[in-house]
């Protein structure tokens, strides 16, 4: 499918931001716990462990407080990629929706998406349930985003206004949505994974996410942005 796009949806850890938020976590364990829970995410990411395998044991162990999720949406803002708000600013711009889909938990993830304005209804990551005095509970099995496979419904579920889609992610369970949507991009600007790169329609290998732009636009789109001083900057 060639463009133009109606909509472009991110992943969030290691796409829109350069760290990984169940491992943000990790400052609140015990070392050995640390070791475990790093090793469980990074099998996950690669595809040699199934998602829902480590999803259910990793918050198990780790027990996240209500206070700590906006810790972490702190480091996310704190650790954006470079040029991410620029280039969802030029994707909106353009007239693009812009969404984010997540196997993260959704109030980090929310703090993400405010700060680069991506409206909330358009936010997709696993909720997690907690006592009144803000302990940890449980988190939301009905969400499908905590097993492989489960971006899926999700990208085949947007509003019809929101196709043809671009996905853009880091890991295999962002591949997962290639034969679900227009065009699917591999980020490999802060973790290259040979699988993604291999299965992707395109592959971005710099750790600037305006990377993904010369993948996204027609060039009437091209030429809009170059007209535009606050975007003429972008490798497009």
């Amino acid at each position: 499918m060639v463009p133009p796009f109606a909509a472009v949806y991110f992943d969030c850890d290691s796409t829109l931001s350069s760290i990984e938020g169940i491992d943000e976590l990790l400052q609140f364990a015990d070392p050995d716990l640390q070791k475990d829970v790093a090793e469980l995410t990074r099998q996950a990411m690669n595809g040699t462990l199934p998602l829902a395998e480590v999803y259910e044991s990793r918050l198990g162990k780790l027990a996240p407080r209500r206070e700590q999720l906006d810790l972490v949406g702190a480091h996310y803002v704190q650790n954006l990629v470079p040029d991410a708000l620029v280039t969802v600013q030029a994707l909106q711009f353009l007239g693009k929706h812009v969404g984010i889909v997540s196997g993260g938990l959704l109030v980090p993830v929310q703090h993400i998406a405010r700060h680069l304005g991506v409206p909330l209804d358009c936010v997709h990551a696993v909720p997690l349930l907690f006592e009144v005095d803000g302990t940890y509970r449980d988190f939301d099995h009905d969400s499908p985003l905590w097993k492989n496979g489960g971006k899926v419904p999700v990208v085949r579920g947007a509003p019809s206004t929101h196709q043809p889609m671009v996905f853009v992610g880091d890991g295999i369970t962002d591949l997962e949505t290639k034969e679900h949507v227009g065009r699917f991009i591999g980020f490999g600007g802060v973790v290259a994974r040979d699988a993604v790169r291999a299965g992707a329609d395109h592959f971005v290998e710099t750790s600037s996410l305006a990377g993904i732009l010369a993948f996204v636009l027609s060039e009437p789109e091209r030429i809009a942005l170059q007209n535009d001083a606050r975007f003429r900057s972008l490798p497009i």
